[in-house]
């Protein structure tokens, strides 16, 4: 959920202050991004890994600091609830086998998170949505004492003025509403970060904006919420819906802080930025004494801590990031992937997005006249909704109206294009490899995550109850995902 606070409470004065030095934080940005120099070298990869810690039940156990503290890992951070950790990955060059390597590291963090975690009884594992999480487990007490996330709460909820009401129809429903922003910890994610050129920044990010949908219905894991079956991917309108802030207005409605966007990036990366900060009130006024423009003429490259704050409480699926280190750099977070099912099949859906992103990124601008940005939107949600069987509106230049193919059926014709274009990239080819043959095996068993779900709680349905079924079902969905075996070679008997 971003950068630290100490403070729980904010002033006008904060907010008028801490606007101003938004402006500041564009026209530096603006700067550096014409900078000789600014974010070249070689492509790098990072993650972050979002976790549900559980008891022997498989219920939430709220132990998140106690691990923390008692592991003392500087890259495990404390989540929203007090029942979620979020392991944060070492950046690796694509070169140096990225996904192997972030593979290892992640498979050796849960080892040792889960023998430090027995000490409570208790166990971590990635999953989109925990199936037997109960709206008990919910609300205030539920969630982490730490000051940024009560000032986030009731900053919301001031923007908002009333409670946040969660309405999502699948084969079953949920209609309810919250007074607080915890309902948003029930999701848990997979967070890919890529370095990306400024002057390639444009077309990358569309190329992505227009992928993300068939890696969406590929990969969906989170079927199911409070035992409801909703949608494939029910993290994407459940985290929308829970924190968003906007008040009803039917003749103007306002962008939600968690969008897919609000067209097509004409120019580059600085248009998103600028969109977050003249859309989206402030939420964490919090203001730094750094000069920006001082450090720049001193060749630095400056924090800009309110522009980073800022977007780090706006939440695009697919979001440019702006990191100062290195002499300053920038980042595309891909924020759609669920956690889970495997490791592996984490690492093979992050290369999946980057293969496809790359195969289309130099035809983006023809492409685009074929595929208004809000059919991409569209394209999105219904991903989500329906998994492989989506039927979606894929763009050609050869088209003379928009055209509907399903996502299982656009995939199986890109993924033979993207050995090379990964390579091209300066991917290891025995690094990405297998990730696509687990890709191709996903399309040919048609089993994702959420598929598995959905088909084994209705076998074991037939002879349990359903609360018995439920823990069953994510009982072997636990072991399968600790073993790291890929989800298509997961069976059902």
């Amino acid at each position: 959920m971003g950068q630290a606070t100490e403070r729980k409470e904010f002033t006008e004065e904060d907010r008028v202050r801490f606007r101003d030095r938004l402006g500041s934080s564009l026209k530096s940005l603006e700067t550096l991004l014409h900078r000789p120099g600014f974010g070249d070298g070689p492509m790098s990869f990072g993650a972050e890994l979002e976790l549900y810690i559980v008891d022997r039940h498989g219920r939430p156990l709220p132990v998140n600091k106690e691990l923390q503290q008692a592991l003392g890992d500087k890259q495990l951070t404390l989540e929203l609830n007090r029942f979620n950790l979020e392991y944060n990955f070492s950046p690796v060059l694509v070169s140096d086998s990225c996904f192997g390597k972030t593979e290892a590291e992640a498979l050796s963090a849960l080892s040792r998170i889960n023998t430090c975690a027995q000490r409570w009884q208790g166990s971590v594992f990635p999953i989109g949505i925990l199936p037997m999480l109960q709206l008990s487990d919910l609300g205030l007490q539920a969630m982490t004492d730490e000051p940024r996330y009560h000032a986030l709460t009731g900053q919301l909820r001031r923007i908002r003025g009333g409670p946040f009401g969660v309405h999502i129809h699948g084969e079953d429903k949920i209609d309810l509403e919250m007074e607080d922003v915890t309902l948003e910890g029930a999701n848990t994610s997979f967070q890919v970060h890529l370095k990306v050129k400024p002057a390639e920044f444009a077309d990358f990010y569309n190329a992505i904006q227009l992928v993300t949908p068939l890696v969406v219905a590929i990969s969906a894991n989170s079927p199911l919420l409070f035992g409801k079956r909703l949608w494939h991917e029910t993290r994407i309108p459940l985290f929308k819906q829970s924190i968003d802030c906007r008040k009803p207005d039917p003749v103007h409605p306002r962008p939600a802080r968690v969008n897919y966007g609000n067209g097509w990036v004409r120019h580059g990366a600085h248009e998103l930025f600028a969109e977050a900060v003249r859309l989206h009130t402030p939420v964490l006024p919090v203001c730094s004494e750094e000069d920006p423009f001082v450090v720049m003429s001193a060749g630095g490259a400056p924090q800009l801590s309110e522009l980073r704050m800022q977007m780090g409480t706006v939440w695009l699926w697919n979001r440019p990031v702006y990191d100062p280190a290195d002499g300053g750099h920038l980042r595309i977070e891909m924020r759609s992937l669920p956690a889970g099912p495997s490791v592996k099949d984490m690492m093979a859906n992050a290369a999946l997005m980057t293969g496809l992103a790359r195969l289309l990124q130099s035809s983006m601008r023809d492409l685009i006249p074929s595929i208004p940005f809000d059919y991409c939107v569209r394209n999105f949600y219904t991903a989500a909704e329906k998994g492989l069987a989506a039927e979606l509106i894929w763009p050609s230049t050869s088209q003379s109206e928009p055209e509907y193919h399903t996502a299982s059926s656009i995939l199986g014709r890109l993924l033979p294009m993207l050995p090379r274009q990964l390579a091209e990239m300066g991917f290891v080819e025995t690094d990405y490899m297998p990730l696509l043959d687990v890709i191709g095996a996903r399309l040919e068993t048609r089993q994702t995550g959420s598929q598995w779900q959905l088909d084994k709680l209705a076998l074991l349905q037939k002879t349990l109850s359903p609360q018995e079924a439920l823990l069953a079902m994510q009982k072997e969905y636990q072991r399968n995902s600790l073993q790291n075996v890929p989800v298509a070679q997961w069976g059902l008997a």
